[in-house]
C-alpha cells in the first residue's frame, strides 16, 4: 500500500487539475491538448494505485493508449447518442466529438509517461545498486 501512495496522490492532484481546466476553462489550446494529455497520466496514476507491481509499466501505458484510442474512435461513432445517454456531465467525460488532434494528444502523454518510467526505473536501478550522483 505504501508504494502505492504516490499514485493515488498524483492520482487526485491530477484529477483535480482536470476538473479547474474543465470547469475554469483557461484557453481553448488548454482545455482541447493539455487536457488530452494529462488525462492519460491521471488514468495512469488511477491504473497504479490498484493494478499490482507485477504488470509492466510500459504495457499498462501502451494499454492506456489503446483504451483512449478506442474511446475516441467511439466517440466519431457517436456512442453516447448511440446509448441514449442524456446525463450531460456523462457526455462530457465519455466525450461527444472526435478529433485527431486528440488522438495526438493521447499520444503525447503516453509519450512523456513512458519516458517517465524509464527515467524512475533507470534512476532506481542506480540506487540499488549503489552509484550516487555527484
Amino acid at each position: 500500500m505504501k508504494a502505492r501512495l504516490p499514485y493515488i496522490a498524483g492520482f487526485l492532484l491530477l484529477l483535480g487539475v482536470e476538473i479547474c481546466i474543465g470547469v475554469f476553462y483557461f484557453s481553448k489550446f488548454i482545455r482541447a491538448y493539455i487536457g488530452d494529455v494529462i488525462v492519460v497520466w491521471v488514468i495512469y496514476c488511477l491504473l497504479r494505485s490498484f493494478v499490482p507491481k507485477r504488470f509492466n509499466s510500459y504495457a499498462v501505458a501502451m494499454g492506456i493508449l489503446a483504451f483512449s484510442f478506442m474511446v475516441e474512435f467511439l466517440q466519431k461513432a457517436h456512442i453516447a447518442d448511440i446509448l441514449g445517454i442524456e446525463n450531460q456531465l456523462l457526455r462530457i467525460i465519455i466525450g461527444t466529438d472526435f478529433a485527431v488532434a486528440d488522438l495526438w494528444s493521447y499520444a503525447a502523454g503516453t509519450l512523456v509517461t513512458i519516458i517517465e518510467i524509464f527515467i524512475y526505473r533507470r534512476l532506481t536501478e542506480r540506487n540499488r545498486h549503489g552509484i550516487q550522483k555527484d
